[in-house]
């Protein structure tokens, strides 16, 4: 089996020191701030991003250990497949969040709606585009069995679980 190796781009900053009690999801995390420290070797390609209101962060799930291909995820009480979630406990643990830009300063993004542990590894920064992201979402859109849950996403907080 092949490895692929990922240079690590920057160190995402938030309140949550520890992966519990917090936010699962950005829209559950309305207003909580947090930075993103881009390591300085590569501030240059923080450049033009200013000009977007939100970013994509993909980071890995360093407190994540192993992977189950059948996970619990939080707001279920029912097994579910590993890749019909967004759970941690992944083959690759790569994480992403949407987030609001609110300003750079050098290296440094600060950003809101922060769902992200303290202390997480970058791995890449895309600027949110909706005719991009969003190009074919409208009400016919399918969210498989999260659809009797979606509506308690900005209340619900992490647990034990994925410890």
């Amino acid at each position: 089996m092949k490895k692929i190796e990922f240079k690590l781009i920057g160190i995402i900053h938030s309140p949550f020191k520890e992966p519990v009690n917090m936010p699962i999801q950005p829209v559950g995390a309305k207003g909580v701030k947090g930075t993103v420290e881009v390591f300085a070797e590569f501030e240059d390609g923080l450049k033009d991003l200013d000009g977007f209101s939100h970013i994509v962060l993909l980071f890995n799930f360093h407190l994540s250990k192993g992977y189950k291909l059948m996970v619990m995820p939080f707001m279920e009480d029912k097994i579910r497949g590993v890749f019909a979630t967004r759970a941690p406990h992944r083959p690759n643990q790569i994480g992403m969040s949407i987030v609001r830009l609110e300003k750079i300063e050098k290296n440094i993004l600060h950003i809101s709606n922060v769902d992200i542990v303290d202390g997480t590894p970058l791995l890449d920064i895309k600027p949110f585009v909706p005719k991009f992201d969003c190009f074919d979402i409208n009400k016919n859109s399918k969210v498989g069995w999260l659809k009797k849950r979606v509506e308690r996403v900005e209340k619900h907080r992490s647990d034990e679980r994925f410890r």
